[in-house]
């Protein structure tokens, strides 16, 4: 079986090269509210005690701004602001813990922001309150996002000795205008350095994080980076579309417009690293992301037990997720709950009230048919009519009739194939998963709704 199972047909992507959801969640986080509130959080924790709980920590401080980052995140270089996070950090994992006392943690990761803006001590300080307040599978995944600029080595070593053993590293682009043009420049044997000393003590897996589509950026350069990345050799890679979105993320403003790569290029970019990827070992998983194929989400989606969430791809469906810390968001029984976005808001919120949770939404059984339909589509690429009727007891056609009636001109097009009984998304429909699924979102009807979503590719 080819590792890339991609037919790439220039034509059609232009045509379908329009903005939605990236379905990290269905419904998306547009549809959050505040009705849903604290109340109706506990209700979701109790759903399903058997689970089990997979955890988010966000860390949102970085020392430096990047241009292109849409993330939620705090610049400073005041170290005494993240004790203070610390602080109130320790006291939202101390009212949720004991919610989940019966439950196993198979899964933790921490993003942000810069989890490694903690100091060594700080580090130390949350992974013993986290350690302490759950209880951590034996064989649980533990990993954290790195920024190569502002770490040492021996981090790496303390990192393993706290229990972390998988990796994300942001490298973006190893080209250095287009470092400078985002303000992101790093130094590229430190990089390598950093997945060497990851290696040798032992951490499971190493992930390496590009974008494409910043400034300076050309098909020519962008091969030079994916040269230099194959050398690194990581486990798994994802490639990012950069989403420029001036009017939501003030630091995008920074950005040249006039040295971003045309729409032709950024395309280009895309079909280079698919071929170029595929052609040295990985396996194409979906929209961004590329594994080896002994990696565990290759061997998920190659039986169909691919899942995916708040955290992009994973083979941990089955549990729910918590998140801890400013705008974090929990996937928990059949509900979704963001804790406040702004730090102000959040530390007086927890002052106030003891807990940091803002809006989320409970999902009807509707959302839970599409939901499952759409996490289907977009780790698998089939569907079969059967499982999703038995499942929730309904006539397939007739409940999605107006959907497959938008799905028409997919299967025209020779992105979707249709029999009697299953749907299936062929080699050159893999790259438009997304507009595949919309045909399915209830709430992506609503045209004001794509104004808020990035370009598919």
């Amino acid at each position: 079986m080819s590792l890339a199972m991609v037919d790439w047909d220039q034509q059609l992507i232009e045509k379908y090269n329009y903005s939605g959801p990236r379905y990290t969640s269905y419904p998306t986080a547009l549809e959050f509210n505040e009705d849903f509130g604290e109340q109706e959080f506990g209700l979701a924790c109790d759903k399903f005690p058997e689970r089990d709980l997979s955890l988010y920590v966000h860390i949102p401080f970085c020392h430096k701004l990047c241009y292109y980052c849409g993330c939620n995140k705090v610049i400073t270089r005041h170290q005494h602001k993240a004790d203070i996070y610390l602080d109130y950090l320790e006291q939202e994992i101390q009212l949720q813990a004991p919610r989940f006392k019966q439950r196993k943690v198979s899964q933790m990761h921490w993003g942000g922001g810069t989890p490694t803006y903690l100091e060594p001590e700080q580090l130390k300080r949350l992974t013993t309150q986290l350690f302490s307040q759950f209880e951590f599978a034996d064989n649980a995944e533990v990993s954290i996002e790195v920024d190569p600029r502002e770490i040492e080595l021996s981090t790496i070593n303390l990192l393993a000795e706290l229990g972390f053993n998988r990796l994300s590293l942001g490298v973006q682009d190893f080209n250095k205008q287009v470092q400078q043009a985002v303000n992101r420049e790093q130094d590229e044997a430190f990089i390598f350095a950093l997945v060497e000393r990851a290696k040798q003590v032992g951490f499971n897996s190493v992930n390496i994080d590009l974008i494409y589509g910043l400034p300076h950026q050309t098909r020519a350069s962008f091969q030079q980076t994916l040269s230099r990345v194959l050398e690194l050799d990581p486990d798994r890679l994802s490639v990012f579309n950069y989403a420029h979105l001036p009017s939501r993320f003030a630091a995008q403003r920074k950005i040249d417009e006039s040295a971003m790569p045309s729409s032709d290029e950024r395309l280009g970019i895309l079909r280079d690293s698919i071929e170029f990827l595929t052609t040295h070992g990985y396996q194409f998983i979906g929209m961004d992301h590329f594994a080896k194929p002994d990696d565990e989400l290759a061997i998920a989606q190659s039986k169909g037990e691919l899942h995916r969430n708040f955290q992009g791809y994973t083979t941990q469906g089955e549990a729910d997720l918590l998140g801890l810390g400013v705008s974090s968001i929990s996937m928990l029984g059949d509900a979704y709950s963001q804790n406040q976005k702004d730090l102000k808001t959040y530390y007086a919120q927890i002052d106030q009230q003891g807990h940091a949770q803002w809006k989320g939404i409970a999902l009807n059984q509707d959302d839970l048919i599409r939901r499952e339909l759409i996490k289907t589509l977009i780790c698998n690429f089939q569907l079969s009519f059967k499982d999703i009727e038995q499942q929730f007891d309904l006539d397939f056609q007739q409940y999605f009739a107006e959907d497959m009636q938008l799905l028409k001109p997919f299967v025209e097009d020779g992105l979707v194939s249709l029999s009697a009984d299953a749907l299936q998304v062929t080699n050159k429909g893999r790259l438009l998963i997304r507009n595949i699924c919309m045909c399915f979102d209830v709430y992506f009807r609503s045209q004001a709704r794509r104004q808020q979503f990035s370009r598919v590719i």
